[in-house]
């Protein structure tokens, strides 16, 4: 039974600042796992809003209104102050996201992307910030994406720690279809009311999934999708993909297994672990049924069982194969292998050859539109720091030969743009060398660990 209250204990107390009032929704949805909060839409003020205009980009394109962050400075506390009366007389109605199509990394095709009005954006940043609080303390600890004090590297970890560990086995890699597109919105509203009761928030909601795209002067709106580009849409995604998945996975299918199973969860990336063939066979069956209910379907050319672990050399062997198989998770195809010794088994992880090509074809590209705009110099200092980006996400554990080969590769396409800048091709071996020499290139390392234990988060939660 759910319990309800017309108003929480995470009500407003007058000059209570709006963090300690978030930090007591938080306090009251960890303590209570069922209790359903119906006055929420009053933490929607000035303060928490003015906070989130903080931290939005100042670079940002702007949506359909045409209104950039700078503008909106210009006259802030007057904007915030008119922004939170239309809030609260629910007289704010969400414009519709433009849409613009970027290239796609690695390929001629070019994919959409959202671009909400400043507004929008504002007021989705301060509901975000209060729906986190509740949920939070509900989804499960091996769900890492978008989420505070989490990301794709300790979701790696969790992988390598119940591979190597031995206790399981066998590895489910599946895709779901679309997933963002295909959201829909009865059952994330209906999943949404097992925490929330406030029925301006739930009307808010609302009025982001419908207000729709505007592309090429046309509008369109749908019952299936999340807001593009919205800074709400990862927690909506992810409250949808807690219960639809999540849940079920843990309180339901991992119970009735044979020995140890883990679901490994980045947004709509997901990994699964087993001990034994028969369980992943039937996970990989029951997963269909179970999302289908939700209006979801698995990507059947991108889903897969395989033997991976400590025993897999020697059952693959049986199989006749040479070598277990790998998979793609989180940008990194991952393979069994050994320690240097050769005494233990480990899970090791180098670039994966679709994301390697695309970071390189994106590379060029951006050396190709820039470098006639920018000095050598300021062009030299962008592709350091570009280079320090690549490091800091795929200089893991074991892919040294991965960040070395994007070194040495974007180092030629450095050498060729910059020999392409005029038609006398001035730029020599020995030219570069001195510059290389001068401001140098960062060198490839790994930057990230698979062996560290990183603290767990203050507010997680152990189903």
């Amino acid at each position: 039974m759910v319990e309800r209250c017309e108003e929480t204990p995470a009500a407003p107390s007058r000059g209570e600042p709006v963090a300690t009032k978030l930090h007591r929704i938080a306090r009251k949805a960890r303590n209570e796992r069922e209790f359903k909060f119906t006055s929420l839409f009053h933490l929607m003020n000035e303060e928490l809003l003015r906070g989130c205009f903080a931290k939005l980009r100042g670079d940002a394109a702007a949506g359909i209104d045409g209104k950039t962050k700078a503008e909106y400075a210009e006259h802030l506390e007057e904007n915030l102050a008119g922004l939170v009366k239309r809030l609260h007389r629910m007289g704010y109605i969400p414009q519709p996201v433009r849409r613009v199509y970027i290239p796609k990394l690695g390929s001629d095709k070019h994919r959409p992307l959202g671009i909400p009005a400043l507004e929008d954006k504002l007021v989705q940043a301060g509901m975000t910030r209060i729906l986190e609080q509740i949920y939070e303390q509900d989804f499960i600890e091996d769900s890492y994406g978008f989420r505070p004090k989490r990301s794709c590297h300790d979701a790696l970890r969790a992988l390598s720690e119940t591979v190597e560990s031995g206790r399981c086995e066998w590895i489910v890699e599946a895709d779901i279809k679309g997933f963002f597109d295909n959201v829909d919105h009865d059952w994330l509203m209906t999943l949404l009311e097992h925490r929330i009761g406030d029925k301006r928030i739930w009307r808010m909601v609302k009025r982001f999934l419908k207000a729709g795209v505007l592309e090429e002067g046309k509008l369109y709106v749908s019952d299936e999708g999340v807001p593009q580009g919205g800074s709400i849409s990862p927690i909506l995604s992810n409250i949808y993909l807690h219960y639809a998945l999540d849940l079920w996975f843990e309180k339901r299918f991992g119970k009735v297994c044979t020995g140890p199973a883990r679901l490994i969860r980045y947004a709509d990336d997901f990994v699964a672990c087993f001990a034994t063939k028969e369980d992943a066979r039937r996970y990989r069956l029951e997963l269909s049924t179970r999302l289908a209910k939700f209006g979801l379907e698995v990507e059947a050319s991108k889903t897969k069982i395989l033997a991976f672990g400590p025993q897999a050399a020697a059952r693959v062997k049986q199989e006749g194969q040479q070598k277990p198989e790998t998979f793609d998770f989180l940008g990194f195809t991952h393979y069994c292998s050994r320690t240097r010794d050769g005494k233990r088994f480990r899970m090791k992880r180098v670039t994966a050859r679709n994301k390697f090509r695309a970071k390189l074809a994106a590379f060029k590209q951006w050396l190709k539109a820039n470098r006639a705009k920018m000095t050598t110099r300021e062009l030299w200092h962008k592709v350091c720091a570009k280079l320090r980006g690549h490091y800091g996400y795929y200089g893991v554990t074991d892919n040294s030969p991965g960040i070395n080969r994007f070194y040495n590769e974007a180092k030629m396409l450095l050498f060729k743009w910059l020999n392409r800048r005029s038609q006398r091709k001035g730029m020599t071996w020995e030219k570069f060398n001195l510059m290389d020499e001068r401001f140098p290139l960062p060198q490839p390392r790994i930057r990230v660990s698979m062996f560290a234990q990183p603290k767990p988060p203050v507010q997680a939660n152990l189903l």
